[in-house]
């Protein structure tokens, strides 16, 4: 197996200088400062998570937000049955990353299996465990786990138990306002949960049946800050500085989770904390900062999964630097369908490379 290390300009020749970028480093007051976020005796300085992401949250991306600042990553979702029984990819979304809390998501609809998952990960070191009550897939609904559960809490809590008995690791629970409009249980799930002994919820501001459509209701968060004593964490279209002023304004959460807005900008999480703590917007990063990141992020993937499945998890990561900034910014289309289709890594570094420095040259002209 090929393994890549990590990218530097200097291995990709770049002999220019650095995009001047527009730096809006302006001193925009929020509300007021973010208190510390708990989670039982536990303590975040900075108030904004990573979510978990299916696909997307995997060892090298929740490696790369932690260097930027953010306060807590989480993995990817790992179904609590295919872990016990020892299946190889669901045991790499357990990995921890460098530095920072190692928190675990897990889903299932066994409570056996949530137990035995969750006494194995925090055995293997894992800070907190996270269930995942919130996935809206049909894959995972359908296999009655994620936001299915919401339609029965009497079950919910079942799994809820398990869990925080099997450990001694703080449990939080992520989930939704409640499967459609018709049955807004979040509040009652989140108090039944706290009873059982979690120390955070999540709430994203979409029912089940929302999927990811419409915008997120972040005024019906509220009432689950209202049911419960513990941190309130908000979630749901918060891609931007002002989108956490409100979101935190509208709900009286204690923390924010940014998901779908770090597509692309591994940074944000950290950079929307550090906000909400001190006012000040720190500007993306740009030129040949991004560039850098980009790649060293194509490459990081391709060393954890190997070449074969690392260039096509690789794709969609390189396909949102582009799309997030000037980088991808006149790219011919043709050099672009190659980027995302070609299954030689060498040949798309060597492109995006060339790209990039051809890009950069004519901005800084």
């Amino acid at each position: 197996m090929r393994h890549f290390r990590t990218c530097r300009s200097a291995k990709y020749g770049y002999d220019i200088g650095t995009l001047k970028c527009a730096q809006d480093m302006s001193k925009v007051n929020p509300a007021s400062r973010v208190p510390s976020l708990r989670i039982g005796h536990l303590s975040l300085d900075n108030p904004a998570v990573l979510a978990p992401m299916s696909g997307v949250t995997d060892l090298p991306f929740r490696r790369i937000a932690q260097k930027f600042g953010a306060g807590m990553v989480v993995s990817e979702m790992v179904a609590s049955e295919l872990f016990i029984r020892g299946d190889a990819e669901t045991q790499m979304r357990a990995e921890a990353q460098d530095g920072g809390l190692h928190v675990v998501q897990l889903a299932g609809r066994e409570a056996r299996w949530m137990g035995e998952a969750a006494k194995v990960v925090a055995g293997a070191g894992a800070d907190v465990i996270d269930i995942n009550m919130g996935c809206p897939a049909k894959k995972v609904t359908t296999g009655y786990s994620g936001s299915a559960l919401m339609r029965d809490l009497d079950h919910a809590l079942t799994l809820i138990e398990a869990t925080v008995g099997a450990v001694d690791v703080p449990v939080t629970v992520k989930m939704r306002l409640g499967w459609d409009e018709r049955s807004l249980n979040a509040p009652e799930l989140a108090s039944r949960a706290e009873a059982a002994g979690v120390q955070l919820v999540t709430v994203h501001g979409r029912t089940r049946c929302q999927f990811y459509k419409g915008t997120a209701n972040w005024d019906a968060i509220a009432a689950i800050k209202q049911a419960v004593s513990i941190p309130v964490v908000a979630n749901g279209d918060c891609c931007t500085y002002e989108d956490a002023d409100t979101m935190r304004r509208k709900s009286g959460a204690d923390g924010v989770m940014i998901g779908r807005g770090a597509y692309g900008k591994p940074w944000l999480p950290g950079w929307i904390g550090h906000y909400l703590n001190t006012g000040e917007k720190r500007a993306a990063p740009c030129g040949r900062e991004l560039a850098d990141l980009a790649l060293e992020h194509y490459d990081s993937i391709l060393s954890h999964y190997g070449v074969r499945f690392g260039v096509r998890i690789a794709r969609k990561h390189m396909g949102w630097y582009l799309d997030g900034s000037d980088l991808g910014r006149d790219m011919p289309s043709d050099l672009r369908r190659l980027l995302m289709t070609s299954n030689d890594p060498d040949e798309v570094i060597r492109l995006a490379s060339s790209w990039f420095s051809t890009s950069l040259q004519r901005s800084a002209a």
